[in-house]
């Protein structure tokens, strides 16, 4: 069966509605990610991205549905107190964008309007001093993550270290996309930052991005070779209930048919990003002696031992380009470094 984004859209619907009917503390529920722009594909493959709004704090926060086929849902469950005071949303840089302009689809009781209204409000979501708090927002959670890491010694690094090493590049490298846009998707990362970092005037940053990963010195063949072992052990992790909600079996094709379309493009490099984080969650919850592959991988990119203080500086070196960018934008629009007016 050919499947469409309208198709998508369609089962959205239907699921929502049904959770909606059977479930009375479930009160709104709308479509965010992917489907909402204009070519959501990538290998063929797409997700479904749901929110539910509980009027309590749900019982769990992620579920992965499998679908028929390669797709699948992955719904958001979500307290309505988050929501609470709807204009500070305005400086969160994932839910701010997630209210902004998703579909709704359905509600029980006025909700979504209200908090929607106060978030795009004169259109000042999109004003100077909502975009850098935005962007510092994500900086300094970043930089936070970044301290830690440097009381990590050497020969301790491993998995649970290099997840959070990325899960602070992630945050910095999304304190410059915010700048001129939403957060950029897991897998197309390394394939949007670029026209990110050009519109602000800094290309530079786009090879800087990849060499925090190691993505310099790694080639084509090399990031093909990987894919057999990362399969294994993604398929592997995804049985360990404590693994990261991003590592499910249903999501296997989500990631590896991007994966191989990536790898015949112009910029195979661009696989790195969401390859190595996948690997790295499922590697988390493996055994020591089924991550052998993942550590050569990483020795390869440079990222543990020795060189991964090579690699904290490198990212020293970009976190303080960025505060000097943030700081320059802030004067430029009359904005304090910590998000107000200049009077």
């Amino acid at each position: 069966m050919r499947v469409t984004r309208e198709t998508l859209i369609r089962i959205a619907k239907e699921t929502a509605q049904e959770r909606m009917y059977n479930n009375p503390d479930l009160i709104a529920a709308y479509l965010t990610g992917s489907l909402l722009t204009e070519n959501p594909f990538l290998g063929g493959i797409t997700d479904i991205d749901l929110v539910f709004v509980h009027t309590e704090v749900p019982a769990k926060r992620r579920e992965i549905i499998r679908l028929h086929g390669d797709f699948h849902i992955d719904v958001t469950y979500r307290a309505r107190e988050e929501y609470v005071p709807p204009r500070e949303l305005r400086n969160h840089p994932w839910l701010g964008y997630e209210i902004y302009d998703p579909l709704l689809i359905k509600e029980k009781i006025l909700f979504f309007d209200y908090v929607q209204a106060a978030v795009r409000a004169g259109f000042e979501f999109h004003e100077p001093i909502y975009i850098l708090a935005r962007c510092r927002n994500l900086l300094n959670h970043g930089r936070r993550i970044w301290l830690d890491l440097w009381e990590e010694e050497p020969a301790q690094i491993g998995p649970n270290e290099i997840a959070r090493y990325l899960k602070s590049v992630h945050h910095i490298l999304n304190s410059i996309a915010e700048l001129s846009g939403p957060p950029l998707s897991e897998r197309r990362v390394l394939l949007d930052f670029p026209a990110r970092a050009e519109k602000i005037g800094r290309p530079g940053f786009s090879a800087g991005l990849l060499g925090l990963i190691g993505g310099n010195g790694v080639d084509q063949a090399a990031l093909k070779s990987w894919l057999p072992v990362w399969q294994e052990a993604f398929l592997a992790a995804a049985q360990i209930p404590a693994v990261d909600k991003r590592i499910h079996s249903a999501r296997l094709a989500y990631y590896l048919k991007a994966f191989e379309e990536i790898l015949e493009s112009d910029t195979p490099n661009a696989v790195l990003w969401p390859l190595l984080r996948t690997w790295t969650l499922s590697s988390q919850v493996l055994p020591t002696s089924e991550t052998a592959a993942w550590k050569e991988a990483c020795t390869q990119l440079a990222l543990l031992g020795e060189d991964f203080d090579t690699r904290m500086e490198g990212l020293d070196h970009i976190i303080d380009d960025i505060e000097e960018i943030l700081d320059k934008k802030s004067r430029e629009n009359g904005v304090s470094s910590e998000g107000s007016f200049i009077p």
